[in-house]
């Protein structure tokens, strides 16, 4: 039985790059409290078909709608395709992204646009519409996937660390001018999650595997299930008077500078 503080029914929730991944994940969270989750992507409309027939075969009310995040335009005509076929978004949760690891020296600017473009003014640019309908109507959820990239700096990822730390400022600044109309607009910054992506390197004795068991105070890679609680609290009644703030579920990575690997 699903606690009223924490019930989704009759909520209309859209997940951006949902038909796989954490994003999946989260949506899947989403829809077992009760939402109605239409899920996105940009990639062939059969990947998308296929996500949906995953969450219909959960018992999930899913639909699936292929548009490009970074295009205005699409996102536009999406949004208005959605609100008239499902319903108006009740609940956004912009997880859409892409990461390059390239040295900044080494970067094109080229690569450097995309990242930004589609790690942060994609936000802007599916928000922008809903969080209007949002405003009209009285209230809303949005949840914005930043990282630990937010706070800290690492090798190689430097486009993808400013688009999340921006994304983080442009949360609370979302926040401070919305939530006199009642949207609560927060963050979730996933630390490092056990996915198909990451397969290849969770082995031990893996330098990078070994690296993150060791730096993660919980001693351990995430279940991608951890999100989901973070994710249903965000979206549902329970947050009512939570706005502007990131909640990373890193089993502790960013509560702690580490210790040396001999060190008992």
């Amino acid at each position: 039985m699903t606690h009223s503080l924490f019930d989704l029914s009759g909520k209309v929730a859209l997940i951006t790059g949902a038909t796989h991944g954490l994003g999946m994940t989260m949506a899947k969270g989403l829809a077992s409290a009760g939402a109605t989750i239409v899920v996105n992507g940009n990639s062939s409309q059969e990947k998308i078909d296929a996500a949906v027939k995953e969450y219909q075969a959960c018992g999930y009310n899913a639909h699936g709608y292929r548009f490009n995040v970074t295009d205005e335009q699409e996102v536009e005509q999406a949004v208005k395709k959605i609100t008239e076929d499902v319903g108006p978004v009740d609940i956004l949760v912009n997880n859409a992204g892409i990461i390059r690891r390239t040295p900044l020296l080494e970067m094109p600017l080229a690569e450097w646009e995309l990242v930004i473009k589609t790690d942060l003014t994609s936000v802007f640019t599916v928000t922008k519409p809903i969080a209007k309908q949002m405003v009209e109507r009285g209230g809303g959820k949005i949840i914005n996937i930043c990282s630990m990239m937010s706070e800290l700096g690492r090798d190689s990822v430097g486009a993808y660390a400013a688009a999340k730390g921006g994304l983080k400022m442009l949360t609370r600044n979302m926040a401070t001018e919305w939530a006199k109309f009642n949207v609560q607009v927060n963050g979730i910054g996933p630390g490092y999650f056990a996915t198909s992506q990451t397969a290849a390197i969770r082995v031990e004795g893996h330098p990078f595997n070994d690296f993150i068991v060791s730096r993660t105070p919980a001693g351990k890679w995430g279940d991608p299930d951890d999100l989901q609680g973070a994710t249903i609290f965000l979206a549902a009644k329970a947050s009512d008077f939570v706005t502007g703030q990131i909640v990373y579920v890193d089993g502790g990575i960013l509560a702690t500078i580490g210790k040396p690997a001999d060190e008992d």
